[in-house]
């Protein structure tokens, strides 16, 4: 039999990609915050981001993922995300973010007529082994969906079975993009039974038309069938989906 094989560059480079995501995946932190604008503040904000902020994040060793706002926003919210090699290298780059006087002078600027921000959530996430490598994109205009799973007790593992072996290609057949997926950090709130993700799609009707086509799958009626088989019972708990619609800010990496 005739054996073929790859040019050794070839194959280095193929290898040296596969774990360079694997890597990725164990070593990066990620961190959602949640701003609450204060009221008549919220495009205020959104300038100090576009024209201060994000730069400055990066100066500090930050990466910035995406910045979002609800589609639905009466409480003024703006979610976005960031990585750090570690909690290390997190807490080093917001010491050095907040003694920047560049920062302080923006800061103080945004500021003279009243803070800006109300309220301020952080949680501290990592990536789960089938969540995509997260790639800078700025496509046609489309919307987003943060998704959060409440698992009953103990079942996250197989959740996270469900996503790995079958969800996460089932939504790419059915037409949704994949952009990443976390858990808590195991000292974080919801460490024990959260699953938090983000999908995108070309609109909210595209967002119906496509989870109404995956839920009618063939291969996805076996899988939670089978995989609620497993446990005696839904992985999730009561009301332990939520769902959010969200529009990337101009400002965002991911578009």
């Amino acid at each position: 039999m005739k054996r073929y094989q790859l040019p050794l560059t070839v194959a280095l480079i193929f290898v040296m990609a596969c774990v360079g995501k694997a890597e990725e995946g164990k070593m990066r932190l990620f961190e959602m915050r949640t701003y609450y604008a204060a009221e008549g503040k919220l495009e205020a904000l959104h300038s100090r981001f576009r024209d201060h902020t994000v730069g400055l994040f990066e100066r500090h060793g930050m990466t910035n993922i995406g910045y979002w706002t609800p589609v639905d926003n009466p409480q003024r919210q703006l979610v976005y995300l960031l990585a750090y090699p570690d909690r290390k290298a997190r807490t080093a780059a917001w010491k050095a973010f907040f003694a920047d006087p560049q920062w302080k002078a923006a800061f103080q600027a945004s500021e003279v007529d009243g803070k800006l921000v109300e309220r301020v959530e952080s949680l501290f996430l990592e990536a789960t082994d089938y969540s995509p490598q997260i790639q800078s994109s700025a496509l046609s205009p489309r919307i987003f969906e943060l998704r959060t799973y409440t698992t009953t007790k103990g079942n996250l593992p197989a959740l996270h079975q469900r996503f790995r072996d079958h969800t996460v290609a089932l939504f790419a057949k059915h037409g949704m993009t994949n952009v990443g997926y976390w858990s808590p950090q195991p000292d974080q709130p919801g460490a024990e039974n959260t699953l938090i993700y983000i999908l995108a799609h070309r609109d909210q009707e595209a967002a119906a038309a496509s989870f109404s086509a995956f839920r009618q799958d063939p291969q996805w009626i076996k899988a939670r069938t089978e995989s609620e088989a497993a446990v005696g019972g839904s992985l999730t708990a009561p009301d332990g989906v939520q769902s959010t619609f969200m529009q990337a800010t101009d400002y965002s990496d991911i578009r």
